[in-house]
């Protein structure tokens, strides 16, 4: 009976993942090119993955974590394996992707790191290998929220992971060489936050709704992408991308207006329409000598179902984002 029990369980979940890639439901994407094929990553049970040859048709791949990593359940009780935000990078030979494990509306959070050689789960090298926490958040300990990391590099080659939601802001901590620890003497910053009512006690996430920060480099400008307002709530969600820049990774960032990011500011670059409630927590890539974002759209037609969104950046003459 158990055995029969497994087959149901399995099929179900490959026809929820081709499900997944024929309607390209899909939260919180980041993607990245091996060869002639682009892998993406989002929000899912063990992390679920999608590849495409062009950027159109996506086809399921094995989830990265078939069993939750062993040590989330001493960091959030009762994991269901339901892993959030992860982010991908390559950097010398080795592929990194963080992810985030969370209790939603808590900042009962962790941000993991896992490694490999390829990306491709045909590859005979293909094994992802778990590293651990790299930080974690505690309430009525820290005023931030351990989730939605991103990795950037400076012009030294010096790592940084940004990240957070709500709380007072969204956080960026230099790290140690190998990707996989904060580096010491630590160093922190606060890249972007909005007003939080002073009254909320400390475990309340509070209504400075921002989240999801991606940073992307170009001529010569830290651009910082994040998400505002509120996300998964199907027809009442009101997600949208802002954007602001700076010369340095660690910031000041502003926007068009020359307002700061940690007072409010933030240039808009896509909102809710006629076919979205609401749309962010993207991510930015030049493929092909294009730039392009990802993000996802809770679209109206699927009663809010979040649907992945691809489309090409352009920038205008004082080097500022909008879409193509």
């Amino acid at each position: 009976m158990k055995f029969y029990k497994k087959i149901a369980t399995l099929l179900i979940l490959l026809m929820t993942t081709v499900s997944l890639a024929q309607n390209n439901m899909v939260h919180d994407p980041v993607v990245i090119k091996q060869k002639d094929t682009y892998y993406l990553y989002c929000t899912g049970k063990g992390i679920s993955v999608l590849s495409s040859k062009d950027l159109k048709n996506w086809q399921p791949e094995p989830s990265i974590f078939k069993e939750k990593p062993q040590w989330v359940d001493a960091v959030v009780p009762n994991f269901d394996n339901h892993i959030w935000a992860p982010d991908i990078s390559f950097h010398n030979n080795t592929y990194y992707l963080y992810y985030s494990v969370s209790a939603f509306a808590k900042n009962t959070s962790a941000i993991g790191i896992a490694t490999n050689t390829t990306l491709n789960p045909k590859d005979p090298a293909y094994k992802w290998i778990d590293h651990g926490i790299v930080i974690q958040s505690q309430p009525n300990r820290d005023m931030w929220n351990a989730i939605d990391p991103n990795l950037v590099f400076d012009d030294s080659n010096t790592p940084w992971l940004t990240f957070g939601s709500f709380w007072e802001g969204l956080k960026m901590v230099k790290l140690t060489t190998d990707l996989k620890s904060i580096a010491n003497p630590q160093e922190w910053h606060t890249i972007a936050k909005r007003k939080r009512s002073f009254d909320l006690p400390d475990t309340d996430p509070g209504d400075a709704a921002l989240e999801a920060p991606f940073i992307f480099k170009k001529k010569g400008y830290y651009y910082l992408f994040l998400s505002w307002d509120l996300c998964c709530r199907g027809d009442k969600s009101t997600y949208k991308v802002v954007v602001g820049r700076s010369k340095n990774p660690t910031g000041p960032y502003v926007d068009k207006t020359g307002k700061s990011l940690n007072e409010g500011g933030g240039s808009l670059v896509v909102e809710g329409d006629e076919n979205y409630f609401g749309v962010g927590h993207n991510s930015v890539y030049t493929f092909d000598n294009k730039d392009y974002i990802f993000y996802h759209g809770y679209e109206k037609k699927s009663n809010g179902a979040p649907k992945l969104i691809i489309k090409e950046l352009l920038w205008d003459t004082e080097n500022w984002p909008s879409l193509k």
